[in-house]
């Protein structure tokens, strides 16, 4: 119905394949897995990027304050800053997701008139923020363009977040980079709550 086609093509294609159209952020890759197959790993999924992003975010905060006293890996291992930094990255990530739904549904409330309608979002909004799995090889292979890597994964999610919105509720391309750019100024407002409160974010 929204490709306008009698047949899903990827429906006879190889997984791989399809992950790399996904990967290259084709619409039809997106409507494909969205829609098409029975993927139910969006929570698992999201678990594991925000355990990414907090590890890079705790990794950053110890590279500022490293110390070479050996007693001090001892205290390393106890310290509660990875779990402080897992439960910013969730609530950057539920700001931006609250960002989006507001946007959309204020824009287009025919959209999303039910709750099913929300879910599919959510769901197809988890699974674009698999690009953060990259961060993974962004920390191993740690050299002096880690910054710049971190940006590019930064706009690979936004590009994932836009096509999932843009197959999701069969829009103009225009309409989600809108709902992202209001989900990425409440997320900041976040980052500046928490930095007005004295914590390293």
């Amino acid at each position: 119905k929204s490709c306008q086609k009698p047949v899903d093509k990827y429906i006879e294609y190889d997984p791989v394949i399809i992950l790399i159209n996904a990967v290259l952020c084709k619409a039809q890759a997106y409507r494909h897995i969205l829609f098409n197959t029975k993927i139910n790993i969006h929570g698992k999924l999201c678990i594991f990027c925000l355990l990414c992003e907090a590890y890079i975010r705790w990794l950053q905060l110890q590279d500022s304050s490293r110390n070479t006293d050996p007693d001090d890996l001892i205290r390393y291992a106890k310290e509660w800053d990875f779990y402080r930094m897992f439960g910013i990255a969730s609530l950057e990530q539920t700001s931006f997701f609250i960002g989006i739904f507001i946007t959309l549904w204020w824009m287009t409330p025919e959209m999303l008139k039910t709750k099913s309608d929300f879910i599919l979002l959510l769901k197809a909004l988890l699974l674009s923020t698999y690009g953060k799995l990259l961060l993974i090889p962004a920390v191993i292979w740690e050299h002096d363009y880690t910054p710049l890597c971190l940006a590019f994964i930064k706009v690979f999610v936004l590009i994932s977040n836009s096509q999932a919105i843009r197959v999701t509720l069969n829009l103009n391309r225009i309409l989600p980079w809108f709902a992202i750019f209001f989900g990425l100024i409440l997320e900041n407002g976040v980052v500046c709550l928490f930095q007005k409160m004295g914590w390293d974010v």
